[in-house]
């Protein structure tokens, strides 16, 4: 069984050696070098530019503007390409823009023989502006008078939709008559969650080249097929002109499923004549100009009956969507989506999302897609809605629990299977659970410790709201071992190795002998849309699996020609095997040499085949926190926490686990220190390094427990079901629960800084 093992990663060695190959290694010497000139205003247009003194600086290839660029938009987040006008993404982008709608939009380019020429030509370039006043919050973006950010979208309103369930037979008419009812527990709460940045690794980066009338792409990105045909859309070229190669990935957290700087890297390429050019973006442009987390602001409310039964609830979030569309609504949308999940209401439920155009820099994908900010609402929710009506927060989850069966009223998603009831009582056990609850009540004093927790669950993909295909191609080498390519992207949470293990369990073989190819080339990759949403071994697992039992289908046909009389044969480990007794009849290697030279009948066995995933299924999980707060100081030093998780059947457990430590690291940031910061009067983004920007390192951890509970997904592939995103979602609410334990103060605004903390804390009698 290579399913359930904890092998190395296959790219373990490459990667702890330095061999493994990125963007930057590939990229020829010497290239062009490209800089962006990004705007000085939040908000205005441009109303002139002269170039000429930096066009005249020696080693000044070409200096391109706002003016130059194709009069035609392009959309430019991550999704599949929708068939209906409708559905598709909006475009509302330019590959440089005039009209400027955040600090810092690109208006210009400068190409040169090398870097610091491009950056010295950058400072030669004179603007001149018509500036307006930033809008920096949806408030104000909403406000009466305000100019419009897009023509398109005269309000500033991207996107609006509500939301409500068919109520059942009963004497309510909707959901306001639920939530109103005398006869029912009340409730209300309002929570805000800020704009956090992906901190990968590697920056984004690509290099561009002619190939004949084609451009190439190599790129740092974790959506090669949407690259390339997002390319083709901003350039107005054919799709097929355009090649994308992506090579080892140094992290994206979402920030790579967006089409950044690639279409402005292939059309400068286009203006030198084909020639190579680099386009390598600092730190500080990776925090202004790619993407980030959305900051939600929630207002909830619900109607609890006297048993502790959740009757209905409602929500309503308002995204800030910042200068330009990204993935605009659908963020927000899955907020609140998410919002409806995890608790079964009884009766009714109704939400209302927004997403407003303002002048920040422009959010995006990042880990969770609009579920770390729901969760944060949600569970925040439960545990006052507990503390306000004298109920336990952990019975009062555990009873309104999504359950077995369940079926989304709107979508469809179906619960296949669900550990959830055995997550929450596996970390219970582990952070003594019921001990500290009782030890911790009543503190005084200004050093406290507090515990609480968070459960969640996360959908497994994005069918039914979007396109889910994959294929995979398996090919037999000379020497018995086989090829596995895909248009999946290994992107360093370990795809690679998971893809091998699935493909060696279809087949037979070990995963040693799996050679996957890790580098994605839209020439000769199959198709793929990408690693997003932790779909990657489920929807191309799909793909895996079906054409690994092709390709062994196939090895066995042959096999019955040099085997005659072996009707029931079978792969095990290296060899062909008896399928009744297991006698190994003729080795791999020895068939497949015959395979490719027989006189007759020489064959290249390979199998390929694309799986359309039609199907959902929800990961659960939970965390509990210990922390321990210093009052005066308004400092949480976070004491003990663990992660528990059900997705399905765990493919690896050592990259489990890994994908868990990360994700609860992420967390952390999110809940006590990070936050982008604006100058409100110029909208300059004023923390965009990771100086300033507070990113927790491990000395701000404590040691970080990952324990799991698995189940049988009969939707998986191999029973298994999301986990890449799901450890980043319930830390926060988490922390804060704990902090609403030790101090009785509830902080509804993320982070928990300690600015913060001290004002909540002032303001709760804790401090005079």
């Amino acid at each position: 069984m290579e399913i359930g093992r904890s092998i190395q990663r296959v790219d373990a060695f490459d990667k702890v050696t330095g061999r493994a190959r990125f963007t930057d290694d590939l990229c020829p010497r010497p290239i062009l070098e490209a800089r962006i000139l990004h705007s000085t205003i939040a908000n205005g247009w441009v109303k002139s530019m002269d170039v000429s003194r930096a066009q005249a600086l020696p080693g000044v290839v070409k200096v391109l503007t706002c003016f130059d660029v194709p009069p035609h938009q392009y959309p430019t987040p991550g999704h599949p390409w929708s068939v209906e006008e409708a559905h598709q993404d909006v475009s509302d982008r330019r590959l440089l823009n005039q009209r400027v709608r955040i600090y810092g939009d690109d208006i210009a380019a400068v190409v040169a023989e090398d870097a610091l020429t491009a950056r010295r030509a950058l400072g030669l370039i004179q603007v001149e502006y018509e500036e307006y006043p930033p809008v920096l919050t949806p408030a104000a973006a909403l406000a009466e008078g305000t100019p419009p950010l897009h023509e398109e979208y005269p309000g500033n309103v991207l996107k609006r939709h509500t939301a409500e369930i068919p109520l059942p037979e009963s004497d309510f008419k909707c959901a306001e008559d639920v939530l109103t009812f005398p006869g029912y527990h009340q409730f209300r709460g309002h929570y805000e969650t800020q704009q956090v940045q992906h901190c990968h690794m590697e920056p984004p980066i690509s290099y561009a080249y002619a190939e004949g009338e084609r451009i190439c792409v190599v790129t740092s990105t974790q959506i090669p097929h949407i690259v390339r045909r997002v390319v083709g859309q901003a350039l107005g070229i054919p799709w097929g002109r355009v090649r994308v190669v992506k090579p080892y990935i140094g992290g994206g957290f979402g920030n790579k499923q967006e089409v950044l700087y690639e279409p402005l890297n292939a059309w400068l390429c286009a203006q030198v004549g084909g020639r190579p050019v680099r386009l390598e973006v600092s730190r500080e442009e990776t925090f202004q100009n790619t993407r980030s987390r959305h900051p939600i602001s929630f207002d909830v409310r619900a109607a609890v009956d006297g048993d502790g039964y959740l009757m209905a609830r409602e929500c309503v979030a308002v995204s800030n969507q910042g200068g330009y569309a990204s993935h605009g609504h659908a963020i927000v949308s899955n907020a609140v989506t998410g919002f409806r999940q995890t608790y079964l209401d009884q009766l009714a439920h109704r939400s209302d999302a927004w997403t407003v155009y303002t002048n920040i820099a422009t959010p995006g994908a990042m880990r969770g897609y609009g579920i770390p900010q729901a969760n944060f609402a949600l569970e925040c929710m439960m545990e006052d809605i507990a503390l306000q009506y004298g109920l336990d927060p952990l019975a009062f989850r555990l009873q309104n629990l999504m359950p077995q069966g369940y079926v989304d009223p709107l979508n469809g998603i179906v619960c296949h299977s669900t550990g959830a009831r055995e997550c929450v009582e596996k970390g219970r056990h582990f952070i003594h659970w019921d001990e500290l609850r009782a030890k911790y009540q009543n503190q005084t004093g200004p050093v406290r410790r507090g515990v609480g927790m968070a459960v969640f669950s996360y959908k497994t993909g994005v069918w039914p709201i979007s396109l889910e295909t994959s294929s995979a191609r398996v090919v037999l080498n000379q020497d018995g071992t086989v090829q596995l390519q895909l248009g999946a992207t290994e992107i360093g949470q370990g795809g690679d190795t998971v893809f091998s293990q699935m493909a060696a369990q279809a087949i037979g073989i070990p995963t040693e002998d799996v050679h996957i190819v890790s580098t994605q080339d839209t020439d000769t990759a199959p198709f793929d849309t990408g690693a997003y949403a932790s779909r990657q071994t489920y929807v191309t697992g799909h793909a895996i699996k079906k054409a690994g039992l092709q390709f062994r289908d196939k090895v066995l046909e042959y096999a019955r020609e040099l085997l005659p009389g072996g009707e029931k044969l079978d792969i095990q480990g290296r060899n062909v095997v008896d399928g009744a007794s297991g006698e190994v009849l003729l080795p791999l290697a020895e068939l497949a040499l015959t395979a490719f030279y027989s006189f007759g009948h020489s064959e290249h066995l390979t199998a390929e085949a694309t799986s359309q995933c039609r199907d959902n299924t929800f990961s659960f999980g939970c965390c509990f926190a210990e922390i321990e707060v210093d009052i005066p100081v308004g400092k949480i030093k976070v004491l003990n926490i663990v992660n528990v998780h059900d997705s399905g059947k765990l493919i690896n457990p050592k990259l489990a686990e890994a994908q868990v430590h990360g994700g609860m690291s992420m967390g952390l940031g999110y809940a006590l220190s990070e936050e982008m910061k604006y100058d409100p009067k110029t909208g300059r983004l004023l923390n965009g390094n990771l100086l300033d920007y507070k990113m927790p390192t491990a000395l701000d951890h404590p040691e970080l427990h990952a324990l799991f509970v698995e189940t049988e997904d009969p939707s998986g592939p191999f029973g298994n079901k999301a986990l890449g995103e799901p450890p980043a979602i319930p830390v926060a609410p988490a922390v804060r629960n704990a902090l609403l334990h030790a101090t009785g103060v509830a902080v509804n605004t993320l982070p928990l800084s300690p600015q913060r903390l001290v004002e909540a804390f002032r303001e709760g009698g804790l401090l005079e």
